[in-house]
C-alpha cells in the first residue's frame, strides 16, 4: 500500500534546477520535491506527499480530515518517533542503535 501524508508548505524555493519546498507534517518538517505541483503550489498551501514528492495539492479541510484519519489509524506514531529521534540526535543523547530499539512495533514495513 502506498501512503501519502498531507502537509503544509512553509517555504518554496529552487534547488539544482528543481522546484523544492519545506513541508510541515504536524511539527515534523521535511524538504519535498514540488516538481509535480510547482505551477499550483505556494507557501501556505497543503499537499499530499509520497516518498519525498508532493503528488497533489489539497485544501486545508481535506488535509485536516486525512491527518485526523491517519492519527486514528496510528500511522502518525512513526512520524512522532522520527521527530523524537531527530531531537535526541541533535542533542547527542541517543545513538542510532538505541533509536532503532525504541522504534514502534508494527511499523510500515509490516503493512501491505
Amino acid at each position: 500500500m502506498c501512503l501519502g501524508i498531507p502537509g503544509k508548505v512553509t517555504d518554496v524555493y529552487g534547488s539544482e534546477g528543481l522546484p523544492m519546498g519545506m513541508v510541515d507534517f504536524g511539527g515534523v518538517r521535511r524538504e519535498v520535491c514540488l516538481a509535480y505541483v510547482a505551477d499550483e503550489v505556494e507557501a501556505g498551501d497543503y499537499v499530499v506527499v509520497h516518498v519525498g514528492f508532493a503528488i497533489s495539492k489539497v485544501d486545508e479541510e481535506e488535509a485536516r480530515r486525512t491527518f485526523k484519519l491517519l492519527e486514528e489509524l496510528s500511522e502518525l506514531d512513526e512520524l512522532e518517533w522520527m521527530k523524537e529521534v531527530a531531537e535526541q540526535s541533535l542533542s547527542g543523547m541517543e545513538t542510532a542503535s538505541d533509536a532503532a530499539a525504541d522504534a514502534p512495533a508494527g511499523g510500515s514495513e509490516g503493512r501491505s
